[in-house]
């Protein structure tokens, strides 16, 4: 494997020894200081070694690490030229960095018709699409994570609540209440993992009281969109956020077998960072207000769509 497939890690493990934290390679590089950080560890786990400690005053290197940094340094130099010169090329293109969930159910088919009013528009999304990969940098970068005030723009917090297809959800609507878990497969998602908020199974059961055997039990999904598939072949139920599946949820080829009030907000948000030097682009700054738009009419759907459930929680609250 070529230092090419671990660029982005290379760039953010120079930032950060180059600017002394991670916190201000992050704000170089458009991301949050959670995903530098993760960058550089991706690296550490295939080299099997710390490229970098702690210290007293600030980040150190590694010896193997110090001996390379001369190069390192000098090799991102060029790229910062070689980058420099490809936005000449770039008039016509945006580059994003997103979640493949976020992009396949969410951006993804609103895309669809923003670029159809600009057909000479090009995308580069994750590496891919009509816009060739190219070596300059992200223009938008969605990420899921804690809400970071100075970081971006937030787009959009999701609603979690258990999801089924419409055939499994009128074979259970014919158990009592308490009863209709049991016996039907549960599927678990780790995209929502690290937020302390989110619901999972054995939290859900147990806060509504429902009867069911082992609730950690059931099929794993690292991504969304193959368990959305898996709840749409009738294979069980899935605790979800409505906000990427609206369409499922609004033509009902995806139901909520218990309602919306044994829901809750994720604590963690969808949030996107743009590239301060590339704002004076009319390209960017169009998408720029368009992807905020869409977001706005996502918060609204969500607004809408869970008022009741808040107030009864509000309700509850009071009692």
């Amino acid at each position: 494997m070529t230092a090419l497939h671990h660029l982005r890690s290379l760039q953010a493990l120079e930032a950060a020894m180059r600017l002394g934290s991670l916190r201000a390679a992050a704000d170089e590089l458009g991301v949050t200081a959670a995903a530098a950080g993760q960058r550089i560890k991706a690296l550490e786990d295939y080299l099997g070694v710390d490229l970098m400690a702690r210290g007293r005053s600030g980040l150190r290197p590694s010896l193997q690490l110090s001996q390379a940094m001369p190069d390192l340094t000098a090799a991102f130099r060029a790229l910062d030229r070689v980058a420099d010169a490809l936005e000449l090329q770039r008039v016509q293109e945006i580059h994003i960095a997103a979640p493949q969930d976020f992009v396949d159910l969410w951006l993804g088919p609103r895309l669809a018709s923003y670029r159809a009013q600009r057909p000479n528009l090009r995308f580069c999304i994750n590496g891919e699409g009509d816009a060739p990969h190219r070596l300059g940098r992200i223009d938008c970068e969605v990420s899921f994570g804690p809400v970071a005030a100075k970081s971006g723009h937030l787009l959009f917090h999701d609603y979690l609540a258990p999801i089924g297809s419409q055939d499994t959800v009128a074979r259970v609507a014919r158990l009592p209440a308490r009863r209709r878990l049991e016996g039907f497969p549960l599927m678990h998602l780790d995209f929502y993992r690290n937020d302390p908020s989110a619901l999972n199974w054995p939290s859900w059961v147990a806060a509504h009281r429902h009867t069911r055997n082992a609730p950690t039990r059931g099929i794993r999904f690292q991504r969304i969109a193959p368990g959305i598939d898996a709840v749409l072949s009738h294979a069980g139920f899935m605790i979800c956020g409505i906000a990427l599946v609206q369409e499922r949820i609004d033509d009902k080829s995806l139901r909520l077998p218990f309602g919306l009030r044994a829901g809750a907000s994720t604590s963690h948000a969808f949030q996107a960072r743009f590239r301060e030097d590339a704002h004076p682009r009319p390209q960017l700054r169009a998408f720029r207000k368009w992807l905020l738009e869409q977001a706005g009419q996502t918060r609204d759907w969500l607004q809408r769509k869970t008022a009741g459930a808040q107030a009864s929680a509000n309700r509850r609250a009071r009692v």
